[in-house]
């Protein structure tokens, strides 16, 4: 997606933060337009690219927390359990932020945003629905075993993460405004119309999320470390390893919160088993896959019920939207 980044922070006051929180004199920045709710530069120190700067809009996270404050201060121990991971736990493939002189993790600019800096990595970045052959599935799935193994990443203030839809709010809400018009934009109409077509779909969903919600309560497994979205998109293939960054979604859950998304054939976890001695639940492979799924479908219907233009990136969101109304699930992966 090429997203512009927000005007009330300039890269001359980004660079006089960095410089005064982290002591970086920076040679200059360079905007990276990739991602939703974060906004990334390319900082160079010597000629040369040294660090990547991260600005997070504190009003897109609401996994995180329901109001800015609630959010700085949840991302700030998601920022912080990355750097235990990398540091006391000792992961390599944990890409983490670089503490400020006074050894915060973030430090708030203005009152919607919070910087955070990450060293460079010379690799290659992924993309949502780049293949993974078995090799590369393997060596994730090796990452993700030392990953739910962390001893001191759990004790860092980490959340525990609900059985919960986040979204669902929104979701209900789209659901019962379907007998009026939508005026958000070209694709609210149609947004209506689809989710109108397949609103017995999206409800049954909803109760068969229910359903699984409740059996993982009652299960009561011991949760481990989990990273959130280790998909492709996440991924930064350095030298032999892939490494792993974003960590604003790290959280306790069961440990098939990151498995779902490789989880594409019989055997295709079975190096993680190997590697753990621990069985994959198929209940909560199908819970964390319908999370995501709805998830998406809420967060669609709330962008085509609010204000929109009609731009390519729209056009994509659209074709996702119906296709997961069509019974479509996310594939993070593609074919190999």
């Amino acid at each position: 997606m090429d997203t512009p980044p927000p005007s009330a922070v300039d890269e001359q006051s980004l660079a006089a933060t960095v410089a005064r929180a982290w002591s970086i004199q920076l040679d200059d920045i360079r905007y990276v337009p990739k991602g939703v709710g974060s906004y990334h530069w390319e900082a160079h120190r010597d000629g040369r690219p040294a660090y990547f700067i991260t600005l997070d809009d504190l009003d897109t996270k609401p996994w995180i927390g329901r109001d800015r404050d609630s959010t700085f201060d949840g991302l700030t121990a998601a920022y912080t359990t990355a750097w235990v991971l990398r540091h006391d736990d000792g992961i390599d493939a944990v890409i983490a932020p670089i503490r400020c002189d006074n050894g915060a993790i973030t430090v708030r600019l203005p009152d919607q945003f919070s910087v955070a800096v990450f060293p460079f990595v010379d690799g290659q970045p992924g993309n949502w629905g780049d293949p993974i052959d078995s090799d590369d599935r393997t060596r994730l799935l090796h990452e993700l075993a030392e990953l739910h193994a962390a001893h001191h990443g759990r004790r860092s203030g980490i959340r525990h993460l609900p059985h919960v839809l986040p979204e669902k709010d929104t979701l209900l809400s789209a659901l019962g405004d379907l007998d009026r018009a939508w005026s958000g934009g070209q694709f609210a109409e149609p947004a209506r119309h689809a989710l109108l077509d397949t609103e017995w779909r999206v409800r049954e969903s909803l109760a068969r999320f229910d359903d699984l919600a409740a059996r993982l309560d009652g299960a009561r497994r011991e949760p481990v470390v989990t990273h959130g979205e280790p998909h492709p998109g996440n991924l930064i293939r350095h030298r032999y390893a892939l490494l792993m960054i974003d960590w604003d979604t790290v959280a306790l859950a069961e440990p098939e919160r990151d498995l779902w998304m490789i989880a594409e054939g019989d055997d295709a976890l079975e190096a993680y088993t190997q590697a753990t001695g621990r069985n994959v639940d198929p209940t909560a492979i199908e819970y964390y896959r319908l999370a995501w799924t709805l998830s998406d479908i809420a967060s669609f219907a709330g962008m085509f019920r609010s204000d929109h233009t009609h731009t390519r990136w729209i056009e994509r969101k659209w074709a996702g939207f119906v296709g997961l109304l069509e019974g479509e699930s996310s594939r993070p992966y593609g074919p190999s």
